[in-house]
């Protein structure tokens, strides 16, 4: 069921009364989605559909979110899991448009919340265009996120084209992991992949056989894989395991100390506790949508090794 919008914390409490689910005003007065179940916890923003934390039981936090974030209408919350839509980046020939598209700045609105059979619990939240997001990008179209939080954390975003032509279109889960020293992690799976290089001028470059590792700004858009990704975190004794559907792009990031420095809402020392995996369709994987139908990016993280 779906009302208002622009929900209040007093809606979705009337609305969505579930065992392990609460509602509070987070920084900024956001609305906010709290899970405590046995299997994990989560909190999940209406602000861009934005999950900005994930703990499985007996384990460190996974998604890192920066403690300079900025919790305010139209502004994207740092950290944790922004959802891009619908285009990566810059939006060429417009910089006058926000970086990475409109929808993690705008409210969603969250029509469904229940428990599956596996324990976990399910949230489905909604975003429809407006005239607003129209006179950014004139198209109309119908994002529909899933979100299931469990002993894993399964993210499902659907692109819905409700316009009488085709449109092209980019995503993203541009997911944030908290690791314990990116100088010490690394991450496989992309042996062989083909990347372009934001460092060095877009560069397309062959991924090689070793796992990446991390002594430098590192912005890497890889095209043409579905590959799992395996995050190796020495520090916390862990990996975290990435699994995509509906995906052909993974990008690789972590911003290093001169741009972790010139960004207003990521502390300048922060940039060694996090590591960016996102799943994604950019560049060459734009996705091209006939009128009427949909696609759907699914991910899977998981957790392996000591709490």
């Amino acid at each position: 069921m779906s009302i208002s919008p622009n929900q209040t914390v007093e809606q979705l409490r009337a609305e969505f009364a579930v065992p392990g689910l609460t509602f509070q005003r987070g920084p900024g007065g956001l609305p906010r989605a709290c899970i405590d179940t046995p299997l994990a916890r989560a909190l999940i923003y209406l602000h861009g559909a934005h999950v900005a934390a994930f703990q499985p039981a007996g384990h460190e936090p996974v998604l890192f979110t920066s403690a300079a974030s900025l919790y305010q209408p139209g502004r994207p919350i740092r950290g944790g899991v922004p959802v891009i839509f619908p285009w990566f980046g810059p939006r060429a020939g417009h910089p006058e448009s926000p970086i990475h598209g409109f929808v993690r700045q705008v409210s969603w609105t969250l029509t469904e919340a229940r428990h599956q059979a596996d324990g976990s619990l399910l949230l489905q939240m909604r975003l429809a265009d407006d005239a607003q997001m129209r006179q950014q990008w004139p198209h109309a179209f119908e994002l529909r996120y899933a979100v299931a939080v469990g002993r894993s954390l399964r993210l499902a975003l659907t692109v819905v084209n409700g316009a009488s032509e085709p449109f092209t279109f980019d995503s993203a889960l541009h997911t944030y992991f908290a690791v314990g020293d990116v100088r010490q992690a690394s991450v496989s799976g992309l042996a062989g992949a083909t990347y372009l290089d934001k460092t060095d001028a877009m560069r397309r470059k062959v991924q090689d056989s070793r796992p990446i590792t991390f002594t430098a700004e590192t912005d890497r858009l890889y095209v043409n894989t579905t590959a799992t990704c395996v995050l190796d975190d020495p520090v916390l004794g862990r990996r975290i395991v990435v699994e995509k559907k509906g995906s052909r792009s993974t990008v690789v990031w972590n911003p290093w100390i001169a741009k972790a420095r010139a960004m207003p809402d990521f502390g300048d020392d922060e940039w060694p506790r996090m590591l960016c995996i996102e799943t994604a369709n950019a560049a060459d994987n734009a996705v091209t949508l006939p009128p009427g139908r949909q696609h759907l990016m699914e991910v899977q993280i998981g957790v392996e090794g000591r709490p």
